[in-house]
């Protein structure tokens, strides 16, 4: 017997934040976008902070850094997640998530619930791997192609 979806799927929209520093590590910021919704200041700063203060320690202990990835802020329907995501060893891709759900005074443990991503999400992270392949994958690594390469999704 089929089951009814539990969500419905409603293309969402990517937008360019920019190129974000953090440490050693460069990133280019997306917001993903139900309708309706924005990415406010706070939820920037939120994203940036967690970069610094969590991600950046979390590469350089993983070590192999390529120091380039890629960062989300999305105001989902259910609660915040902001996913920064960075490369290591050529081809490794390294994931931090941070969801916390609308009205919880805490964010979800991500270690109790291994969550990696949304469909909306797994579109883009799909296609950052595409650039990632295409820019940083061939005889001569272009970092700034890399960085020029902001996603083409209109909608995921």
């Amino acid at each position: 017997m089929a089951h009814p979806p539990i969500e419905i799927h409603h293309p969402r929209r990517v937008e360019h934040l920019g190129i974000w520093s953090a440490g050693a590590l460069t990133f280019k910021a997306y917001g993903i976008l139900a309708e309706g919704s924005a990415i406010g200041d706070d939820m920037v700063a939120m994203a940036q902070s967690i970069l610094r203060q969590e991600v950046v320690p979390r590469a350089r202990n993983e070590g192999d850094s390529n120091d380039l990835g890629f960062v989300f802020v999305h105001p989902g329907a259910l609660g915040l997640t902001i996913s920064a995501h960075w490369w290591c060893q050529g081809s490794v891709l390294c994931q931090h998530n941070y969801r916390r759900v609308y009205g919880a005074t805490a964010p979800l443990d991500t270690r109790d619930r291994p969550v990696i991503a949304c469909v909306w999400e797994l579109a883009l992270i799909n296609a950052e791997q595409e650039a990632w392949r295409a820019t940083m994958m061939g005889p001569v690594p272009d970092p700034q192609a890399y960085l020029n390469r902001p996603a083409g999704l209109e909608t995921v």
